[in-house]
């Protein structure tokens, strides 16, 4: 059997749990540690925090969190912001096709009239900015409402834009699917519990 120094040569990538501590310690510090700061110029490098450190970066170190942590509610929020601004048209055009199937979920998401797309980019970063000066349960609820009206408005619309009906469901399912688990995250967060 090989000793210790053996595997202890060996090079590669971080340790799997190394990387998870880090990811949660990251995630923890940005939504305990800046959650009552007034520094604006804070807020914002929250909110832009993808576009400063880049959606890959925020990748490798989230993307395996799960999905109720701390660190799997931020990578699923910063993707859904990183969605939007990369295409807002359709963004746009989603969300207000799924106004008329989810109009509860409408109000708690908080839109503007009409939902355009530069209105739906200052919807996800005032989402956004919850992470830093609201109480994240809100946050949550607010990102969970959002995509549950956009995975409406996909199942609608979808069916014109993608390659196949299968490809639009699937698409709206899989960001119902965010939906649900940013409603978990938040039911945690109002007990305590996300961490």
């Amino acid at each position: 059997m090989p000793g210790a120094a053996h595997f202890e040569a060996l090079t590669g990538d971080l340790d799997p749990a190394e990387r998870s501590e880090a990811a949660d310690r990251c995630a923890t510090l940005l939504v305990r540690g800046a959650r009552n700061l007034a520094d604006e110029e804070v807020v914002e490098r929250v909110v832009r925090l993808a576009e400063s450190e880049g959606l890959d970066t925020l990748a490798d170190l989230w993307a395996g969190s799960p999905a109720d942590s701390l660190a799997g509610c931020l990578w699923r929020l910063y993707l859904l912001r990183a969605w939007v601004y990369v295409d807002p048209l359709a963004a746009a055009r989603e969300f207000d096709a799924g106004r008329a199937h989810t109009p509860v979920h409408e109000v708690v998401a908080g839109v503007v009239e009409p939902p355009g797309p530069d209105e739906v980019r200052h919807l996800v970063d005032l989402v956004l900015r919850g992470v830093a000066t609201g109480d994240f349960a809100d946050t949550l609820w607010r990102a969970a409402a959002f995509a549950r009206v956009v995975a409406a408005g996909r199942a609608h619309v979808g069916t014109r834009t993608a390659a196949t009906p299968h490809q639009s469901d699937l698409s709206a399912a899989k960001l119902l699917t965010m939906a649900e688990q940013l409603e978990h995250a938040a039911r945690l967060e109002v007990d305590g519990l996300l961490a």
